[in-house]
C-alpha cells in the first residue's frame, strides 16, 4: 500500500541541524533556514542567496529555484557539479545586465523528490489503472520512482506560496508582487516550476525550465504522461501579457528524448499568443543532462526573466 504521512504544518523557522554543510559562495552571501515541512521530521531547507550589495533600505526580486542544494558549491552536492548561480548572477548584476535580486534555493525532498515535483493535476487527468502502473515504475537501475509515496506537488506548490513566500517576503527587503518574483528548474524541477507557473498566476511572472523532463519516467515507448502533460499546459498557460516562460534543452544523454515533446509544447505556448517577447525556447547541440550543462547557459534564462524589456 502507498502510505503518506502528512505532518502538522507551522510557519516557524526551525532550528538548522542539517547534516550538509552550508555551501561556499565565491561572492555574495548565503543564510540557511529550515521551515516545518512534510517530507522530513528536520523540515524544508532554504538556503538564501544575498548579493554583497544587499541592503535592507532596497527592495530585491526574488528567484525560487528548485533542487536548492546543487546551486552553490559542487562539494557538498551528491555529484559534485553545480548550477555556479552565485557566480553567474553576481557577474551580471556587476554587468548591469540584471537588476540586483536574490536567490532562494529549495531543498527537493530526497527520496520523495519524484513525487515532489510530477505535476499533480497532470497526472490525476489519467485513469486510475494507467496511474497504479505509473506508481509501479522503476529507475534504470531498478530502483522505485515513488518510493511508495503518492505525488504531492500540490502540497509543495501550496506550501511554496502560503509558507516560504510570506516568510521570504517577510525576512528580506523583496518586491512581493508577481512580477519581480520568478521559479526556475531543471528536468523534474523543469515540470514543476512550469506548473508552478499555471497553477499559481497570480504569484510568478515567470519561470525558466531547463531540459524539461516531459516523459515524466524513465522511458518513452508506450508513455501516456507526455501527452496529458501537454494535454495540461494547453488548458492552464497563464496569461502571455503579464507572464514569461523559457524553455531549453541539450541533445545528449536524457535530453536527446526531449525534442518532440519539446516541439509540441513550443507549439502549444505559441498558439496561446506568447512571442518573442515572453517566450523563449532554445536548443543546446551535445549538451548533457548535467548541472555542468545547466551552468553554462543559466545567464540566458536568468537575463529572459530579470532583465529590462
Amino acid at each position: 500500500m502507498r502510505t503518506f504521512i502528512i505532518l502538522f504544518l507551522c510557519t516557524s523557522s526551525l532550528a538548522v541541524k542539517s547534516q550538509t554543510a552550508l555551501p561556499k559562495v565565491s561572492s555574495g552571501f548565503l543564510q540557511r533556514h529550515q521551515l516545518a515541512y512534510i517530507d522530513t521530521t528536520s523540515g524544508k531547507v532554504l538556503d538564501v542567496w544575498l548579493p554583497e550589495s544587499y541592503d535592507p533600505k532596497n527592495r530585491y526580486a526574488v528567484l525560487y529555484f528548485q533542487d536548492g542544494q546543487m546551486l552553490f558549491d559542487s562539494s557538498t552536492t551528491w555529484n559534485k557539479q553545480e548550477w555556479k548561480a552565485d557566480e553567474t548572477i553576481s557577474k551580471m548584476m556587476d554587468e548591469g545586465a540584471i537588476a540586483p535580486c536574490i536567490v532562494v534555493g529549495i531543498w527537493n525532498a530526497g527520496k520523495n523528490r519524484h513525487a515532489e515535483y510530477f505535476p499533480q493535476k497532470a497526472f490525476e487527468m489519467l485513469n486510475t489503472s494507467v496511474q497504479d502502473s505509473i506508481y509501479q515504475a522503476n529507475r534504470p537501475n531498478g530502483n522505485s520512482v515513488f518510493n511508495d509515496t503518492i505525488i504531492f506537488s500540490d502540497h509543495y506548490l501550496s506550501f511554496l506560496v502560503s509558507t516560504i513566500k510570506p516568510y521570504i517576503d517577510s525576512t528580506y527587503s523583496t518586491f512581493a508582487d508577481r512580477q519581480h518574483t520568478f521559479v526556475a528548474g531543471s528536468s523534474m524541477g523543469g515540470l514543476i516550476s512550469l506548473y508552478a507557473l499555471c497553477e499559481y498566476p497570480d504569484i510568478f511572472g515567470g519561470a525558466a525550465c531547463l531540459s524539461t523532463h516531459w516523459p515524466g519516467l524513465f522511458y518513452t515507448d508506450n508513455n501516456p504522461i507526455p501527452e496529458t502533460f501537454l494535454r495540461y499546459l494547453e488548458s492552464h498557460l497563464p496569461d502571455p501579457e503579464s507572464h514569461k516562460l523559457y524553455f531549453d534543452r541539450g541533445t545528449a544523454t536524457l535530453d536527446e528524448w526531449y525534442g518532440p515533446y519539446q516541439e509540441q509544447a513550443d507549439q502549444i505556448v505559441r498558439s496561446k499568443g506568447y512571442t518573442e517577447y515572453n517566450f523563449k525556447t532554445l536548443i543546446f547541440v551535445g549538451d548533457e543532462h548535467s548541472e555542468k550543462a545547466w551552468s553554462s547557459r543559466l545567464a540566458i534564462p536568468i537575463q529572459f526573466l530579470l532583465g529590462s524589456r
